[in-house]
């Protein structure tokens, strides 16, 4: 049978399990990160920003399709983080401009909606590189309106759509050198096909049982109150386990070597994998919230007594830090907003002594949503603002939260923590917006930045000879040394980044470093260089061992 239009039921189901889908398909997506570094986040952005467009669709009460899609670029686009989420939201957006006043979609204007939906993206993009989830995007698209050509079939369509989607992910290594010394294929076009496979099956409706089972009301409230509960009392530095973490599992499934399923036995056990627990079930369906340091731990025993299925898990250090932020901000108004995100209360302090009255927790492994950052503007009372992104995963969310602001926001083009920290040096609050950000930019750009982490997995890349648990030297963005000693590692770097006008070496030491580390890499450092001058700061951020910057 011919399908011929796309109404707003069917869409709507497209929408719900392409979210399902991506969401969990999230942590593969993160896996396919090229540096081997603990920061993937690609399948965690691309899935809060699904997530976000699916919650305005569902709250939408036309039954117009046109209107629907109008809701799910919006919702994205307010929830849009880090590059591969802010180019799905473009990618959306680029579709509801096709789509505005369609009641239904046929084959026609559904190939013309994603065709819209790619020259949209590639215009937001300053320098569009193919091999990337663009590629993905552009040959799906140009498959659909192939199909269009010779069908009226809007599955036949979408079929053509998901193949040339396929295809396109697999020449992504060949496009970009980079995947293919790594051996992955591009991570923001993984998880567009998962979204666009998600479509499919929502049209057709295969596998449709496969969809989040909506969530018991009476649960949710629960896990809410403790959550709340938990962080209303602690400081930061009191947390003890520091993942918030939930799962949802479907008894009802059949798993390898299912075990059978007793509430009591269950919180039992979970109960030694952390605190403030909760676990309910109404027979076909557990619910667990519990705060713990290891959440794969509670994964592994939840899949055990049948399918995971809703899975969710929040830093609350950094979430902390936010409401302790926002509490302490929330009276004060400023005329000119200077807003940084980091993490790590070093880091913030370090910030705000240097002129920075409004900090986003974030960055690696969080990095704020469009919305969150329009918040902070708007909550700062400013009539001008500057952001300080400090992550290149961060600039394109700042500069859609810039658009969409009804007051002058500059972006200053900081990836790195240190190159936000020397940029507030450039701030002038007596001058224009436009003065900073080319002050400031200018600034940025005379420090050379460091950073000291572990890998997560062997691999090589630009030569370098990567093992897992070693500690890596990444230089601004390139991974430059692999050695298993924290200390070596640090040393070996620094020296990469010295030249003979380098005058002070700053460094920053993390949550899994200390001072008397910090100050061995000085003292070996000193032994070769005595007209160099050193900074030592406690930034408490994770993920880094040291951040460095040398001036």
């Amino acid at each position: 049978m011919v399908l011929t239009v796309i109404e707003s039921k069917q869409f709507r189901d497209m929408v719900r399990v392409a979210t399902h889908r991506m969401g969990k398909n999230k942590e593969y997506v993160n896996n396919l990160n090229v540096f081997p570094v603990p920061d993937g986040d690609t399948g965690t952005n691309m899935n809060l920003t699904m997530e976000s467009g699916a919650r305005a669709v569902s709250e939408c009460q036309s039954t117009s399709v046109g209107e629907l899609v109008e809701a799910l670029a919006k919702g994205m686009l307010m929830g849009a983080r880090g590059n591969s989420g802010v180019i799905t939201s473009q990618l959306f957006r680029g579709m509801y401009k096709a789509t505005v006043g369609k009641e239904a979609l046929n084959a026609q204007e559904l190939a013309d909606a994603f065709s819209n939906g790619v020259a949209t993206a590639y215009k937001a993009v300053m320098k569009p590189v193919e091999g990337t989830i663009l590629t993905v995007a552009r040959v799906a698209a140009e498959d659909g309106k192939n199909a269009a050509n010779d069908s009226d079939d809007v599955e036949v369509v979408m079929k053509a759509i998901v193949e040339g989607a396929k295809r396109a992910l697999k020449t992504t290594p060949d496009l970009l050198p980079v995947l293919k010394e790594v051996g992955v294929v591009d991570s923001g076009g993984q998880g567009l096909l998962f979204i666009y496979e998600g479509f499919l099956e929502g049209l057709l409706g295969e596998n449709f049982s496969d969809v989040y089972t909506p969530d018991i009301d009476e649960m949710d409230q629960m896990m809410s109150a403790t959550h709340e509960q938990s962080q209303s009392k602690l400081s930061t530095k009191d947390i003890k386990n520091g993942y918030c973490t939930e799962i949802m599992v479907d008894l009802t499934k059949d798993v390898p070597g299912k075990k059978p399923f007793n509430l009591e036995e269950f919180r039992k056990h979970l109960s030694t994998l952390g605190d403030s627990l909760l676990a309910v079930s109404d027979d076909t369906i557990a619910k667990v919230h519990v705060h713990t340091e290891h959440p794969g731990e509670v994964f592994t025993y939840g899949q055990q007594f049948g399918e995971l299925g809703k899975i969710k898990i929040d830093n609350m250090r950094i979430q902390h830090e936010t409401i302790v932020d926002e509490a302490a901000k929330e009276e004060e108004k400023v005329d000119f907003a200077v807003i940084a995100v980091c993490s790590g209360n070093g880091v913030r302090q370090l910030f705000e002594s240097g002129g920075v009255n409004r900090i986003i927790s974030g960055g690696q492994t969080m990095n704020p949503s469009t919305q969150d950052i329009i918040d902070t503007i708007k909550k700062s009372g400013a009539s001008k603002a500057i952001i300080l992104p400090n992550n290149g995963n961060i600039i394109m969310a700042a500069k859609q939260a810039a658009e969409v602001c009804d007051i002058p926001v500059g972006i200053v083009q900081t990836k790195t923590i240190s190159q936000g920290l020397t940029a507030m040096l450039a701030f002038n609050p007596d001058a224009s917006v436009e003065e900073n950000v080319e002050a400031m930019n200018e600034e940025a750009s005379m420090v050379v930045s460091g950073e000291v982490t572990r890998a997560i997995r062997d691999t090589n890349i630009n030569n370098v000879e990567i093992h897992k648990d070693d500690f890596m030297g990444i230089i601004d963005g390139n991974i430059e040394i692999d050695k298993p000693d924290l200390i070596e590692a640090t040393c070996a770097m620094i020296e990469k980044m010295l030249d003979e006008d380098s005058e002070i070496v700053t460094i920053i030491y993390g949550r899994d470093s200390n001072k008397k580390q910090a100050e061995q890499v000085q003292a070996k450092l000193e032994e070769d260089h005595d007209d160099l001058e050193f900074e030592i700061h406690d930034g408490g951020q994770p993920v880094y061992s040291f951040l460095v910057s040398v001036e």
